[in-house]
């Protein structure tokens, strides 16, 4: 019925809601899917009878609606709602409102509960301006800031339900401005990580690269007046605490699936298992993200976990990447220069089946397609501005590992 485009399913959906033995949270989702917005308030209002996964299913379906009715209702079940359900009244206040508070870091059950209830509490619907802060420059390959209200433009983000899944919220997908680059997969942590690439992002990507070209022809170390000059562009990521790493990454190009680290971590965890068998009938190809990229030429070392891949993936098709402009790169690296690409990026800590404890440090690449194809084939380290957010899947433990492995001159 949702996917259907008849409203006029909508009473009959609609009166499935009070029913405690009826599909309630389907129903829900149906009629955010119709956009039937006569039914926001009586969803809304309801949210105090369902719990678990209906109430993860009435919330999203309010944000399916995108209809600011809700609003006044989410802030009044905010400060009632029990300590489980704040996430996901958060989550739609921030789709519903475009306001996205900053919340402390590391933050975690009560302290984070108290946290978005203290950030909502004043009833404030509207965006504040952007604020780039708490800058700390650790060091010339280290720093840290947070981002305040920011734009989102480039985050991470749940896709819509999928019809007839069990959970309301699974997937996840890397947007440019709203349009999905690469489905990430879910954030289940027995799950093993799987992107895909889904479609290449509009124009505004390069143009957001753009404004982040003027140092990084020759970048040597960080400093606070980088962090100020690029903060405008700073605050089109989502909202967050950051990682600055500046990294020497030694990188390989990948166009072959059985090369990728997507299909040969499959073959250590068979190894692992003593079943050599267990993936025969497995094609590499299932399990790559479709397109050619760059990635670590080997695991992480030293790490804690047992293996820490890296892989970063082209936000543009690497087919269009000019021949003659790798090429002026490559000499340019023959005489000793050092150009940087910039990635934003994330740690995605997994234990596959319960059985196998695996990291992944995965990027998308901004700014610097072109610098890293020469990197890769010269067979020189490829200098990279990551900057990763914590607390989204993975803590600052994987990113100091990174950075003890590969920081630039450490």
């Amino acid at each position: 019925m949702g996917l259907s485009g008849d409203l006029s399913f909508a009473p009959r959906l609609g009166a499935l809601l009070a029913d405690p033995t009826a599909p309630r949270g389907r129903a829900a989702l149906a009629l955010g899917r119709l956009g039937a917005r006569a039914w926001t308030e009586p969803i809304a209002g309801r949210l105090c009878e369902v719990t678990g996964l209906d109430h993860t299913a009435f919330v999203v379906a309010l944000e399916l609606m995108g209809d600011p009715a809700a609003v006044p209702h989410l802030l009044r079940w905010l400060a009632e709602s029990c300590e489980p359900r704040v996430y996901d009244v958060h989550h739609a206040l921030v789709r519903l409102t475009g306001r996205d508070p900053l919340l402390p870091e590391g933050a975690r059950g009560a302290e984070y509960a108290a946290a978005v209830r203290a950030a909502w509490a004043d009833g404030r619907t509207e965006r504040a301006p952007v604020a780039v802060r708490d800058l700390v420059v650790e060091s010339g390959t280290r720093a840290r800031f947070s981002v305040d209200g920011g734009a989102g433009r480039i985050r991470v983000a749940y896709d819509p339900p999928s019809p007839g899944s069990t959970r309301p919220r699974w997937n996840r997908s890397l947007t440019f401005d709203g349009k999905p680059l690469y489905r990430v997969g879910s954030s289940c942590d027995t799950c093993e990580l799987g992107l895909a690439l889904l479609d290449w992002p509009d124009g505004e990507a390069a143009r957001i690269a753009d404004r982040m070209r003027g140092r990084l022809a020759c970048l040597d170390r960080l400093d606070a007046a980088l962090f100020t000059e690029w903060s405008p562009v700073l605050g089109e990521l989502a909202t967050g605490h950051y990682r600055a790493l500046l990294l020497d990454l030694p990188l390989e190009r990948v166009s072959d699936p059985a090369r990728s680290w997507w299909y040969r971590r499959v073959a250590a965890r068979a190894e692992a298992d003593g079943d050599d068998s267990a993936y025969d009938d497995d094609r590499p190809g299932d399990y790559w993200p479709g397109v050619a990229h760059f990635q670590l030429t080997a695991p992480v070392p030293g790490g804690r976990v047992p293996f820490t891949y890296g892989a970063l993936l082209p936000s543009q098709p690497p087919q269009a990447l000019d021949p003659a402009t790798i090429a002026r790169h490559t000499a340019a690296m023959a005489e000793g220069q050092r150009p940087a690409a910039v990635v934003l990026g994330w740690i995605d800590d997994r234990y596959v089946e319960a059985r196998h404890e695996e990291r992944w440090l995965v990027g998308a690449v901004l700014d610097g397609h072109h610098r890293l194809a020469a990197y890769a084939a010269a067979g020189v380290p490829a200098r990279v501005l990551l900057i990763a957010r914590v607390g989204a899947g993975g803590g600052p433990e994987g990113l100091a590992e990174v950075a003890a492995a590969y920081g630039h001159g450490d």
